[in-house]
């Protein structure tokens, strides 16, 4: 009986899997937004820097679930849990000192937020390139 090796996948197919990964945890990131905003106490989400920081909250605990379900180790979890609440820690300091509004301060979270996770993903391609 003779063995083959499976053919070395191409870069397109490398790619197509990358990006594949990416879009994974943005829709997992989303499924958290929508199913875990209801267990929060409505007057926490009053405030636009506690509705922050819970949103990415949400969005982590979510994309935490399905890395794990992947099986990724936990440094590249958080690194990636790093990359989706640095972008919302840091814009906290120009919202307290009303230089930006609440509404600046999610749209550029999230604005933020998916090339630093890009980035992550990126720097550890060995983890997502396969």
């Amino acid at each position: 009986m003779t063995t083959t090796a499976a053919p070395p996948r191409t870069t397109a197919r490398k790619l197509a899997r990358f990006t594949g990964h990416y879009v994974e945890m943005v829709a997992a990131m989303l499924v958290g937004m929508v199913a875990l905003h209801p267990l929060w106490p409505s007057s926490w989400l009053e405030r636009a820097d506690v509705d922050a920081l819970v949103m990415a909250t949400n969005m982590t605990v979510a994309m935490t679930a399905a890395m794990l379900l992947r099986r990724h180790s936990w440094p590249r979890i958080i690194e990636m849990a790093a990359a989706m609440y640095l972008p919302f820690v840091a814009l906290l300091v120009p919202f307290w000192l009303g230089a930006i509004g609440g509404g600046t301060l999610m749209i550029a979270g999230h604005v933020i937020m998916f090339p630093l996770m890009l980035t992550a993903m990126v720097w550890r391609r060995a983890e997502y390139w396969h």
